[in-house]
């Protein structure tokens, strides 16, 4: 079947705020930059909806929805709704569409898993909300998409799904919530000593998760031994009826939220291997803030999962769509050439550490 791209307008018109890690526009230049390529018609693209409340309790509780939407609603939080549920902060500020837009990622990830109920492939890189907890905002992720998608699946009837994580930051919010379960595994490749200071080597969330947590300036060649020696043998040897793959930009050189140096070709490569793994696979986006590694690496992820050939040089709409985006960090005054021009990433080849080895080997000994 035909792969199924989940979008919405609202992430062209919506904002966390002018000073937040995420005041830049990330889904809907995917979306501009698919269709300029000709990658996207009325065939292969859905609507998100917006989840309603009754959708979100599977996995939020019903007070911290009332918050999120009083707090959307009032624009404004109480000291004790601040304290309480982590709404009206740095991290989750208060802003127009702070119900909508988080519900409207997740209603797009629960649609990708009702689309997959007979198998099949399905994108929706506004999904990828892993920190978000059942009663409190989090990390920049006021509710958790993916475990809601999870959650779809399983009401349909599986039992065996895998959860891949390339996010520079742990999935805290996923881990949590399917700490020792049977039915799911989770397999998280994250930055040390990064925030939110979880997912340890060692920590195996009741049986269920296998995280690895990697040295900054990780290398292509370093994540290559990772797919080979992790995250495929860990996914196959569970035998999935669905992959849940959160494909978060963060973990490329030129992010500004990660010390970790991999090019989106690392990312292309771990869709095109879990690809044919399962009957069923929903790709989400995550993290990613620097606004062209992130619209050039989930464009490069949708041509990726229709087999298609990524040209070398973009065509001149794209192009414009590149050019017109606009970065206040130092990085966004003189963007280099290969930003505009081209979806690929030049390679990042390296040794790979005897430390990832190791921990690699210690893995590995689990799946014995």
């Amino acid at each position: 079947m035909q792969p199924v791209f989940i979008g919405s307008e609202i992430y062209r018109h919506s904002t966390y705020g002018t000073q937040h890690p995420l005041a830049i526009p990330r889904v809907s230049t995917v979306i501009d930059l698919c269709r300029a390529q000709g990658w996207l018609n009325q065939q292969n693209f859905r609507v998100s909806p917006c989840a309603k409340p009754s959708a979100l309790h599977a996995f939020h509780t019903p007070d911290y929805i009332t918050a999120l939407q009083q707090a959307e609603a009032e624009q404004a939080v109480s000291n004790d709704t601040r304290s309480r549920y982590g709404l009206g902060t740095l991290s989750n500020p208060v802003f127009a569409e702070m119900y909508r837009r988080p519900a409207t990622a997740a209603g797009g990830s629960m649609l990708g898993a009702e689309l997959l109920r007979e198998g099949g492939i399905v994108f929706s890189p506004a999904g990828g909300t892993h920190h978000g907890l059942a009663d409190r905002a989090n990390g920049f992720c006021y509710l958790n998409d993916p475990v809601l998608a999870i959650l779809t699946l399983l009401k349909s009837g599986l039992d065996r799904v895998v959860y891949v994580d390339i996010d520079a930051h742990h999935c805290d919010g996923v881990e949590s919530a399917f700490a020792g379960s049977a039915k799911i595994r989770m397999i998280s490749v994250h930055e040390t000593r990064r925030w939110p200071f979880t997912g340890a080597l060692t920590d195996t969330a009741g049986g269920a998760a296998f995280n690895l947590p990697v040295e900054r300036g990780l290398n292509d060649d370093e994540f290559y031994t990772i797919l080979d020696q992790l995250i495929l043998p860990a996914t196959m040897s569970f035998r999935p009826q669905a992959i849940v793959l959160q494909c978060g930009a963060d973990a490329v050189a030129e992010d500004p939220l990660s010390r970790l140096t991999l090019s989106n070709n690392a990312h292309c490569r771990t869709v095109a291997a879990l690809r044919d793994l399962a009957p069923r696979l929903l790709v989400l986006g995550g993290g990613g803030y620097n606004p062209w590694s992130v619209a050039r690496l989930w464009t490069g992820v949708w041509a990726v999962l229709n087999g298609t050939e990524i040209p070398d040089r973009l065509n001149n709409t794209s192009q414009s769509t590149l050019r017109g985006l606009r970065w206040n960090r130092a990085a966004g005054k003189r963007p280099p050439l290969h930003w505009f021009e081209t979806l690929r990433d030049r390679p990042n080849s390296g040794e790979v550490r005897d430390t990832l080895r190791a921990d690699l080997a210690q893995l590995a000994a689990r799946l014995l």
